[in-house]
């Protein structure tokens, strides 16, 4: 039937003994024993396992290749669905915007900058253009200094997940010479502009330890601000929507820990906010003198929001603000200036409440179709009305809109196209519920 036969693994008989316990392995010899070294450096692999590989490669290729006309068709239904010349809404950030873009036949996100008003359009990271001659190239995270003339981004070119942290300046659009290796990607900006915090990989790729760094020196020279001891806890970074605190978040798969750096002094430490404790986790936002904490503390099952005093965060000094109630899944949280934005689900329905942080008092935005999606975006900014959210349904494609919290009203900032043709007149959505053996009514979307 074909030209290739099928290969066949040679067996390579290996014993190894755990804890008492002896494994007998023939194929373990497909392990590289130096696996961590091949992530950063494919061309390292063991000749043999790549031969093997190589095999069933061309094997795969060879038993797919009847198909290749149905192959086509289908991908070309499927991108039939999707605009390729597309962009994301523009996130404004004082006097500027950015925003993800697509070209139509291009592969990989694009980064652009324009003035607030959309004026001065300009294509600051070009992923099509940096992935050429690469056989794999993932653009990761990104961020902008506080004065907005150097941008921090993140990229692996290798399949490895080891992202490449790089400065570039946006006037010149040159980077710099800083390179940052074997990190997560992800980076947050002191307010001088002068530093940044990164997380670092181990050998066992696991985010171990955050570092300071200072722009123009080399990378044996930053600064260990945080390192976490045990294995199983991981590390992210972010920081508040205030921008007054870098976020040290550390995990398991069931409790968080979490630390604020203060970033307008670059030799700050970090403060712990709660000691871990199992099962507790929670996650943290800054306003003024409080900070605002979203927890399934105290048996809150679908979880609350508390506020602490800035000054003494911990656990015994929490106050409920928006108290746990069971069937009522507090999903997120943002804190602006004048507002707490918060995601909930009930019922098996998203909601966005928007309380007022002065009075107190809250409202949902509506919609009028009876099973929805829904999900919000922070954005950049702290002193704003302005909130984006995006709302999708079985019959309504994704549909941006900007949100005036003060004001109540919103308008349309972008409705996905689908090139082939949707008409949502067509089809009707609705939401019934079903009873089941135990009595529990379950919904149940119809389109």
């Amino acid at each position: 039937m074909t030209a290739l036969p099928a290969p066949h693994a040679p067996r390579r008989p290996t014993t190894r003994t755990y804890h008492g316990v002896t494994l007998h392995d023939d194929f373990a010899w497909l392990k590289d024993p130096a696996w961590r070294d091949v992530l950063r450096e494919p061309h390292r692999l063991d000749p043999d396992i790549r031969s093997y590989l190589e095999a069933e490669n061309a094997y795969a290729a060879q038993l797919i290749d009847p198909l290749a006309a149905l192959v086509d068709t289908i991908a070309a239904e499927m991108r039939g669905r999707i605009k390729e010349n597309d962009s994301q809404v523009p996130k404004p950030l004082g006097a500027y915007a950015y925003r993800i873009m697509w070209r139509e036949g291009g592969q990989h996100p694009n980064l652009a900058r324009s003035a607030r008003d959309g004026s001065n359009d300009r294509v600051i990271i070009d992923g099509d253009q940096l992935a050429e001659g690469h056989a794999f190239y993932d653009f990761g995270d990104w961020s902008i200094s506080p004065d907005q003339s150097m941008l921090a981004w993140s990229v692996d070119d290798k399949g490895s997940e080891f992202y490449t942290i790089r400065i570039r300046d946006l006037t010149t659009l040159q980077d710099r010479d800083d390179t940052l290796i074997d990190t997560t990607g992800d980076s947050v900006w002191f307010k001088d502009g002068q530093h940044i915090l990164y997380v670092e990989m181990d050998e066992e790729h696991r985010p171990k330890r955050v570092k300071r760094h200072r722009l123009g020196t080399p990378q044996s020279a930053d600064v260990l601000i945080y390192e976490e001891q045990d294995d199983g806890w991981f590390i992210a970074l972010g920081k508040t929507q205030s921008g007054a605190f870098g976020l040290i978040s550390i995990s398991d798969h069931e409790t968080t820990e979490s630390y604020l750096i203060d970033l307008a002094d670059p030799k700050a430490q970090p403060r712990l906010i709660a000691a871990r404790e199992a099962g507790i986790r929670y996650e943290v936002e800054h306003h003024g003198d409080q900070l605002f904490i979203l927890t399934n503390a105290d048996d809150a099952i679908d979880f609350k929001i508390v506020t602490a005093p800035l000054k003494d965060p911990q656990r015994k000094n929490w106050s409920d603000l928006v108290p746990s109630r069971p069937g009522t899944m507090v999903l997120q949280q943002a804190v602006f200036a004048r507002h707490l934005v918060r995601l909930e689900r009930e019922n098996a329905l998203p909601r966005i409440i928007i309380r007022v942080l002065e009075s107190g008092d809250e409202h949902a935005i509506g919609f009028d179709e009876d099973a929805y999606g829904l999900y919000f975006d922070a954005g950049f900014e702290f002193e704003t009305e302005r909130l984006v959210f995006v709302y999708s349904s079985m019959t309504t494609p994704h549909e941006t809109y900007a949100y005036d919290m003060s004001q109540r009203s919103r308008h349309l900032l972008k409705r996905t196209e689908i090139p082939s043709g949707h008409d949502p007149a067509l089809y009707v959505t609705e939401r019934i519920e079903a009873i089941s053996h135990d009595g529990v009514r379950v919904p149940v979307s119809i389109l």
